[in-house]
């Protein structure tokens, strides 16, 4: 059995520390169940926004009529953005095993792995131990308990992708991140899309005038039905019939589409590792427990990214793997504040987030200490000219130091506004600190000064 300094479960960002072993010298192994390059290149964030952006120019024309331009959109052709997308991570892939293949002291080891024991892995009969065991192996899509389901073809994010005829109906079950990316794709692209969410909110997670903003604007192309949820799926005429129901007045109602999308969140791949052969502990919900430095309760193994589902996005996984490689490798104590880790739902309208929301902010810090600012994109001269009236930003602070504890964005490019006050925040800097930057006139960026411009006391609570 052959033995490793150091072995990486998982090729997503789990390339990031192995990258770094291979170049302090470390003799290291890969075990990856594939596709390679993880979730992100093949199946997440790459793909969905590779769809996500014609989508995004299919609503913006649609949309110009407000600006007193006619405009139609004659075709979408589906198959060929379809085929650009695969074309696009295929290329991806094939490079990530390129290095892979390339990189001459690294043994890859393809195929499901599972633990014996600490320290060992078993893949496809082969058993290996590691010295230092680093666990990044992912989440899979999570598909709700519904009558029926087992026995009908769903969609989930995964599948998805594989689609090259467009559906001509399609029900949404889920009001996430992932439902309301797909939602808002699906629909520009012509498919008739219902929204079917257990939640009274849609992206419960962001500020609730957000939601409800995203609800409303996504309600003009689309049907959404909150508070509601799917008790049966079964296969129809046209395609598939879903029972739903009303959670408040109990009332069920029958849907047909012909596709079914299961966008009801993620559940780690600690399972199929078999953790709990390595005295890896799990939580209720199937994620790695990891401490602040990302140690697992076995010594010697760590685990990042979507398998200890704090922060699933890539980005945040990036940054966790350079502190796993200086802990595990090195002996650090590095830590991630998780308040400055951003995030960015590309629907129309694009939302983006960092730090608190204000009920957040609210149970962790006496109210008289906050402060509260808002401005439209429309308070600007540059978000006039767009005439955008439904975008705006949302700030809390802290008083007596002018420190940002949170801000949020929903409309145009919000996801790059957002960068500004995610710097801030990273370098711990007060709002005043942050004013000193000149901001071009007229340009979006003074929307961002215009929200800490006006700050106030929140509302009580009694008047939520």
């Amino acid at each position: 059995m052959k033995e490793y300094e150091v072995v990486v479960i998982g090729s997503g960002a789990g390339l990031i520390v192995l990258q770094n072993a291979l170049a302090h010298g470390f003799s290291t192994a890969l075990v990856d169940k594939g596709p390679a390059g993880g979730t992100c290149l093949n199946l997440g964030c790459i793909p969905s926004k590779m769809l996500i952006y014609p989508a995004d120019r299919v609503t913006e024309v649609r949309d110009a009529s407000r600006l007193g331009i006619a405009a139609d959109v004659r075709e979408v052709d589906f198959a060929g953005i379809m085929k650009r997308m695969e074309e696009v991570v295929a290329r991806g892939e094939a490079h990530v095993r390129e290095g892979i293949s390339h990189s001459g002291d690294l043994d890859f080891y393809e195929g499901e792995g599972h633990f014996v024991d600490a320290g060992t892995i078993e893949i496809q009969g082969e058993r290996i131990r590691g010295k230092k065991v680093i666990i990044a192996s992912g989440a899979r899509p999570s598909v709700p308990d519904i009558k029926g389901i087992d026995k009908t073809d769903i969609l989930t994010n995964e599948s998805v992708l594989r689609l090259r005829k467009r559906p001509g109906s399609m029900i949404i079950l889920g009001g996430g991140y992932i439902a309301a990316e797909y939602a808002h794709f699906f629909a520009a692209m012509g498919t008739d899309v219902t929204v079917v969410q257990r939640n009274e909110r849609l992206v419960p997670d962001e500020e609730p005038e957000i939601s409800e903003a995203l609800r409303k604007e996504l309600s003009e192309r689309m049907k959404v039905l909150t508070g509601t949820e799917a008790v049966a799926i079964e296969k129809s005429v046209r395609g598939r019939l879903v029972t739903v129901r009303d959670r408040k007045s109990g009332r069920e109602a029958a849907l047909s589409a012909d596709a079914v999308f299961a966008a009801t969140g993620r559940t780690s791949n600690a399972d199929l590792l078999k953790v709990g052969n390595a005295g890896i502990e799990t939580d209720g919900r199937n994620y790695i427990k990891v401490n602040e430095r990302f140690e697992t309760t076995q010594k010697n193994i760590w685990a990042f990214g979507d398998a200890i589902g704090k922060k699933m996005f890539r980005h945040a996984a990036n940054r966790e793997a350079t502190i796993v490689f200086h802990n595990a490798l090195h002996n650090a104590k590095e830590t991630l504040d998780y308040q400055t880790v951003p995030h960015a739902v590309f629907s129309r309208p694009e939302i983006a987030s960092v730090g608190l929301t204000e009920n957040e902010a609210r149970r962790r810090y006496p109210v008289r200490e906050l402060l509260v600012g808002r401005a439209n994109y429309s308070d600007v001269a540059r978000g006039e000219a767009m005439r955008d009236e439904a975008g705006f930003c949302k700030a809390i602070v802290r008083k007596d130091s002018g420190k940002v504890l949170g801000f949020h964005i929903i409309g145009p490019h919000a996801s790059i506004l957002i960068q500004e006050v995610v710097v801030a925040m990273a370098n711990d800097l007060s709002i005043w600190q942050l004013n000193k930057g000149i901001h071009i006139h007229p340009s979006l960026t003074e929307v961002i000064i215009s929200t800490f411009g006006n700050l106030d006391a929140p509302e009580p609570a009694w008047s939520r």
